[in-house]
């Protein structure tokens, strides 16, 4: 049985014109709850004292090592920059500490599979006309109350770059984002203006291939949503989050997918698979798709 696109011709319209659109209670209220509760169980039996690898957008070069590149097919733990203490020690618990989770949670754990690769999620791809698409990472993300780390402007292109560009984001509000405590922000229609940098790596690790832009936060409209609702993200839109200041942390839940139909997987990106994920359909004549 083939998958049916569920998109509205309005939503269309928006992800072509402004570069991302909202869906409103997309995950239910059960969907939401088993994911937050898994997560919970994974960050209770995560032995912190085995790694203490930290992500920051705000200098990925230098935050990048093998722990990092392993994550692509493991489910791995990364903290926030201001976690830990001059002593090196955490100055909160760890479950306050992370950053996020990555990058293979739709494939391994059979919680956040379950949504993944469910036919709501097909069917959106569908509507956006894609024929084999696969999902390349997945992320639960904290924004910690207080310590939430800022997300620089970026496109998601620059990072899961195909030939030609395929990436769309998916991000799912598991608690509600606002402006307090650091929804996501876009400038809308940005994604017309395309690629504007990439994300490398080479032998001697990992680097952008040009400075990045400088924005005019004026551009920049929040985009605040209730738990549940999911937002839609064009692979070139310009989006960022700020950090969280407030006493409120900021679930979420991501994935990222590319088509893999008539395009190929960048050697150079910073994901090099061992093995292809399992596509989410297939919707056409099945083509090679190396990672």
């Amino acid at each position: 049985m083939g998958i049916v696109g569920n998109l509205s011709p309005d939503q269309l319209h928006s992800f072509n014109s402004q570069g991302y659109f909202v869906i409103e209670s997309f995950a239910s209220v059960e969907d939401i709850d088993a994911m937050r509760k898994r997560m919970d169980q994974l960050l209770h039996d995560f032995d912190c004292s085995a790694t203490a690898s930290i992500f920051s957008t705000k200098n990925q070069q230098q935050s990048t090592d093998n722990y990092f590149y392993e994550s692509a097919e493991k489910i791995s733990f990364f903290f926030e920059e201001k976690a830990f203490g001059n002593d090196g020690e955490l100055q909160q618990p760890k479950e306050l500490s992370i950053n996020k989770v990555g990058h293979a949670l739709h494939e391994l754990d059979p919680v956040f599979k379950g949504f993944s690769y469910s036919e709501k999620v097909s069917s959106l791809f569908s509507s956006l006309g894609y024929k084999r698409p696969i999902i390349i990472q997945s992320m639960y993300i904290f924004k910690q109350p207080g310590i939430g780390g800022e997300v620089v402007p970026h496109q998601d292109n620059s990072f899961l770059y195909t030939e030609p560009p395929t990436c769309t984001g998916l991000w799912l509000a598991l608690e509600d984002a606002t402006i307090t405590n650091g929804c996501l922000w876009a400038i809308p229609g940005s994604q017309k203006n395309g690629l504007v940098r990439r994300f490398i790596r080479g032998e001697g690790g990992v680097t952008f291939d040009r400075p990045s832009p400088e924005y005019d936060q004026k551009d920049f409209v929040p985009i605040e949503v209730k738990a549940g609702s999911l937002v839609v993200i064009h692979g070139d839109l310009i989006h960022q989050s700020f950090e969280n200041q407030s006493s409120k942390s900021r679930h979420a839940y991501s994935l990222h997918v590319v088509d893999t139909d008539g395009c190929k997987w960048a050697q150079d990106n910073w994901i090099r698979r061992k093995v292809e994920p399992e596509p989410l359909y297939v919707s056409s004549s099945e083509l090679k798709f190396d990672l």
